[in-house]
């Protein structure tokens, strides 16, 4: 999406949440940080002159994507969101879906399993309860502080990962169960084909449920929105 914007000259800025430690170089302006909650997202999009509003974060940034949608409003600032669509399980899957990572952690139930827990650090606490485990974790950056999980092992690499890697790292850790958050895209795809293929269950964890909102599959549409809403300053929030 950045490139895009910058390739058409579009007036924008990028805007990081700043929880990644060493962020991929993006050909925008940036800004890292919070913007303290709906007002200061307010303040902000009042300060730059914005007029239109790119929310490309993740499937679960469930609280900025909902502080997108009551800002935009309260300013009358065009918004849309670039929402790549959620993975579907196919002929040989083995899914259970839940609602949230307090619902994962218990769908694991009692018995002591090998768990490939590909979720990020933000939610690991809602494992915290199920110590009975073993919990394979992959971080984008070594964690700042030990998990809050007992028996764990972290692996820090960042995508997109291979089926054969991940294949790989599930054979070799003998996991039994993967969780993942339904995030969709190519990038982190590869542990759900790696799992049809050796047999695995995995866990997953819908989407949170978001206010209404436009919202475009991919970069080609957000740029035709762009063109026929005319802009003259798109900040990407």
């Amino acid at each position: 999406m950045a490139r895009a914007l910058a390739e058409a000259r579009v007036d924008a800025v990028y805007s990081y949440a700043g929880r990644t430690g060493a962020p991929m170089a993006q050909p925008l302006p940036v800004r890292v940080g919070g913007f303290g909650g709906v007002g200061g997202l307010v303040a902000y999009l009042r300060a730059a002159e914005v007029t239109h509003v790119i929310d490309a974060t993740h499937p679960f940034a469930a609280q900025m994507s909902r502080n997108a949608v009551a800002a935009c409003a309260a300013l009358g600032v065009k918004l849309i969101a670039l929402e790549r669509p959620p993975w579907a399980a196919v002929a040989g899957d083995r899914w259970t879906h839940v609602p949230d990572p307090a619902a994962a952690a218990s769908a694991l139930g009692d018995t002591p399993r090998r768990v490939f827990l590909a979720i990020g650090r933000q939610t690991l606490a809602a494992f915290a309860g199920a110590p009975q485990h073993h919990y394979l974790l992959r971080l984008v950056d070594p964690p700042g502080e030990p998990p809050p999980l007992p028996r764990c092992e972290v692996v820090v690499a960042r995508g997109p990962f291979p089926v054969a890697g991940d294949r790989a790292l599930m054979l070799t850790r003998a996991i039994q169960v993967v969780v993942a958050k339904n995030a969709g895209g190519a990038g982190a795809e590869a542990k759900l084909i790696a799992a049809r293929e050796l047999g695995l269950p995995v866990i997953v964890i819908d989407r949170p449920l978001l206010p209404a909102r436009r919202v475009a599959p991919g970069v080609a549409e957000v740029m035709g929105w762009l063109a026929d809403t005319g802009p003259d300053r798109a900040p990407a929030g």
